[in-house]
């Protein structure tokens, strides 16, 4: 389930998969499979990429 987080960098939009009302939260860091994301809706959340695949966001 991680080896599309493993991609993520710092300044990459993602969003949750069973959070759509977080919004569209902005990766902060991503050491050791653990990945933080400030979400407009909820702050800062650090995810575990071993159990939740991140959704990249794409904009024009």
């Amino acid at each position: 389930m991680d080896d599309l987080n493993a991609l993520l960098e710092p300044g990459m939009l993602v969003t949750h998969p069973s959070q759509p009302d977080w919004g569209t939260g902005q990766v902060q860091s991503n050491i050791g499979g653990k990945i933080t994301v400030n979400f407009p809706e909820t702050g800062k959340v650090v995810i575990d990429s071993s159990r939740i695949a991140l959704t990249p966001v794409f904009e024009p």
